[in-house]
């Protein structure tokens, strides 16, 4: 069974940790066992190199949550030093209650906002890796990705489809650029899962 757990999101993690004589709360998972492939750690906001190398070396994986960590005032999450390292970075909503419209086609937007702001570079982190992020990344993360996360023969026909034709989505001159800056999850307008289409002209096709 796999581990999702809230970890290094905010400052007074770190503090409880060096309480307990640990250098940060990703050294006590550490040496808790709590590290490795079948872990998804939300947040990680406060965490730094070591922390990065750590989960790096043990396949351990990530959960940014970048609406959440904005609502709350968590800080800003270091997306691109764990990417740098090597840490499979995904995307999340976390609650409804620190992100209440659960819309994770928006939240791509504020998690290229947030590193940009972080990294002081508009271009930190393109649409390209975001949307990766939300999609193959994710599947990794939950150690699926030979199942799911990319449209590829062998794999289940898992996929949505957005409508582009809306104003705010035209003119729509890279696909990829307009569905990670300007889209919501009201512009999706059907959805597959295994083949199966569950959502067509947006109604649901599966409930009543």
């Amino acid at each position: 069974m796999g581990i999702t757990i809230h970890l290094s999101e905010v400052k007074d993690d770190l503090r409880y940790a060096h309480s307990l004589g640990f250098r940060s709360p990703i050294e006590y998972a550490r040496r808790h066992g709590l590290l490795g492939p079948r872990t998804v750690l939300g947040h990680c906001v406060w965490t730094d190199e070591e922390d990065w190398r750590l989960m790096a070396e043990t396949g351990t994986h990530v959960a940014h949550n970048p609406a959440s960590n904005a609502k709350l005032a968590s800080g800003i999450a270091p997306v691109m030093g764990m990417l740098r390292a090597g840490v499979n970075v995904a995307l999340g909503t976390d609650a409804a209650t620190c992100d209440n419209t659960y819309d994770l086609i928006r939240d791509l937007r504020l998690a290229s906002s947030l590193a940009s702001l972080r990294e002081d570079d508009p271009v930190a982190l393109p649409a390209e890796t975001i949307l990766e992020m939300a999609t193959l990344s994710g599947a990794r993360a939950m150690g699926i990705e030979k199942e799911v996360g990319s449209i590829e023969p062998g794999k289940r026909a898992d996929f949505i489809i957005i409508n582009i034709v809306n104003p705010h989505l035209t003119p729509a001159w890279n696909p990829v650029s307009t569905i990670v800056y300007a889209a919501h999850g009201s512009d999706v307008d059907t959805a597959v899962i295994d083949g199966t289409i569950v959502m067509r002209n947006r109604n649901v096709l599966t409930l009543d």
